[in-house]
C-alpha cells in the first residue's frame, strides 16, 4: 500500500524556483507497474529492498537496493517491480524553474536516469520530511531546508565531469543572467539584442544556449512569464485589464487579451471570473 505525504504549503508565485510537492513510500505488489506514461513533475524513487526494471530513453535498467531513478516531466517512462522480489521504495516529487539547471550539473538525463544514492540520505529522507511535516509553525521552512539538503547531496553523488561541469557552469551563468534580466524587465520591450549586448555574446548563440538550458526560446519564456504575472494580477488585484496589460509590457490591451487566451485558453475576464474566490 502506498503512503503519501503532501506539502501543505503552496509555492510562492506561479513558477517557483524550487518546490517540494510530496513524498511517500510503498512495498510494491509483485509486478506493480507504471506507464508507459509521464507526469508533470520530477520524481525520484529510492530502492530500499527488492528489484525491478525501469525503461527510459529507449534503455532498460535493472535496479537493486541502494539505487534510485529519476523520472522527468513530460518524458515518457515506465517501470515495474519484480514478480518474485518486488521493490520496497520511497520517493520524492518536486518542481521548479531551477531544477533543470541544477540537474545539468549532474550525470543524470532522461536517457540515463539511474544512480546510486547514499544509504544514510536515502533511508532517512522519508522520516525526516514526515517528522518535519508534523511540526507546528512555519512548516515550509523545515521542509524546504531538508529538500535543499537532499538536492545538495544529489549534486555531490552524481556530479558531472569536471571539465564539462565547468563549461556547463559558464553556460548556466549566462542563462541565469538572461533569466534575471527577463524577470527584472518583463514589463519593458525586451529584445534578444538587449540580452546579447548585456552578455557581450552573439545573439544567435545566446538564443540557442537559452533554449538548450531552459528548454524553450527566450521569447516563449518571456511570454509565459508575463502571462504568469497576469494571472497573479487578475486573481490578487482589482486592476483593470488595461492596467494589467501595461503592467506586464503590453501597451495594447487587445493584443494582451489575444496572447492571454492563446496561453491560458480563455480571456482575462473569464480567468478572473473563474478565480473570483482568490481576488482581494
Amino acid at each position: 500500500m502506498a503512503i503519501f505525504h503532501y506539502n501543505a504549503e503552496q509555492p510562492f508565485g506561479v513558477s517557483p524556483d524550487l518546490h517540494l510537492l510530496f513524498w511517500g513510500r510503498e512495498q510494491c505488489a509483485p509486478g506493480h507497474t507504471f506507464g508507459p506514461g509521464f507526469r508533470e513533475y520530477y520524481k525520484i524513487h529510492f530502492v530500499h529492498k527488492g528489484t525491478g526494471k525501469v525503461m527510459a530513453g529507449g534503455q532498460s535498467h535493472i535496479l537493486y537496493p541502494g539505487q534510485a531513478f529519476l523520472t522527468y516531466p513530460r518524458v515518457v517512462a515506465s517501470y515495474a517491480a519484480d514478480e518474485s522480489d518486488p521493490w520496497n521504495y520511497s520517493w520524492i516529487a518536486f518542481t521548479g524553474e531551477r531544477v533543470k539547471p541544477l540537474l545539468s550539473r549532474t550525470t543524470l538525463s532522461p536517457e540515463s536516469p539511474v544512480f546510486p544514492m547514499d544509504g544514510e540520505v536515502m533511508n532517512g529522507l522519508y522520516d525526516r520530511l514526515t517528522e518535519a511535516a508534523g511540526t507546528s509553525g512555519a512548516l515550509d521552512l523545515p521542509l524546504t531546508a531538508i529538500f535543499y539538503e537532499f538536492l545538495a547531496a544529489l549534486l555531490r553523488t552524481v556530479p558531472a565531469a569536471a571539465a564539462a561541469s565547468a563549461l556547463q557552469g559558464r553556460k548556466n551563468e549566462h542563462v541565469e543572467k538572461c533569466l534575471h534580466f527577463i524577470e527584472s524587465h518583463y514589463c519593458e520591450n525586451i529584445t534578444m539584442e538587449m540580452m546579447s549586448e548585456m552578455l557581450q555574446l552573439n545573439r544567435k548563440y545566446v538564443s540557442a544556449l537559452f533554449k538548450q538550458v531552459v528548454g524553450m526560446p527566450p521569447r516563449q519564456y518571456l511570454l509565459g512569464y508575463r502571462m504568469a504575472k497576469a494571472c497573479e494580477l487578475l486573481t490578487r488585484t482589482d486592476c483593470t485589464i488595461g492596467e494589467i496589460a501595461r503592467s506586464i509590457g503590453y501597451d495594447d490591451a487587445l493584443l494582451f487579451s489575444r496572447m492571454f487566451k492563446k496561453v491560458q485558453g480563455c480571456s482575462p475576464k473569464s480567468y478572473r471570473e473563474g478565480h473570483a474566490n482568490l481576488t482581494l
